[in-house]
């Protein structure tokens, strides 16, 4: 049925359309949907082409999409799936996956109003403090900044 179909290709560029889709500033509810079904097809698309890297990756744009846009058990649930897939791949994996892995399910976690999202917070911010690449580091701390952490910010009127 996916004979001659190049998913790597379809993966890259539905990647591409949602990371379009996360950054803008405003969506609309048609743009909203359509996020949600672009990084699940990216995801799709790169199971079929790709390995548990790229799955690891591909469940942690799900969960963003998901926090983006507000959907707490449907964050949590692409959270875990991350974190665990992190943990199992431990050894194939980036400094940074690991960073963002923390990062995702501290969000949900907070979206969800689980009070274990500050110390996932920290582990997080820790680990992306560590990253070895400076361009990989940054792009984290852009990525971390991106979004205001509820928690987070809880903390620091206290």
């Amino acid at each position: 049925m996916t004979e001659g179909v190049d998913h790597k290709a379809l993966a890259i560029s539905l990647n591409q359309r949602t990371w379009a889709l996360l950054e803008k500033e405003e969506r609309t509810e048609q743009e909203s949907d359509e996020l949600i079904h672009v990084a699940h097809a990216s995801l799709w698309h790169w199971l079929q082409a790709g390995g548990p890297v790229q799955q690891q990756r591909g469940e942690w744009l799900v969960g963003r999409t998901y926090v983006v846009l507000g959907h707490g058990e449907s964050a949590l649930f692409h959270a875990r799936r991350t974190f665990d897939l992190t943990k199992r791949h431990s050894a194939d994996l980036q400094d940074f996956d690991h960073a963002y892995a923390f990062e995702l399910l501290a969000r949900a976690l907070d979206l969800n109003n689980d009070p274990e999202a500050s110390r996932m917070w920290e582990k997080a911010l820790d680990l992306g403090s560590r990253i070895k690449g400076d361009k990989d580091r940054e792009i984290f701390e852009g990525d971390v900044k991106a979004i205001p952490f509820r928690a987070a910010c809880d903390l620091n009127t206290h």
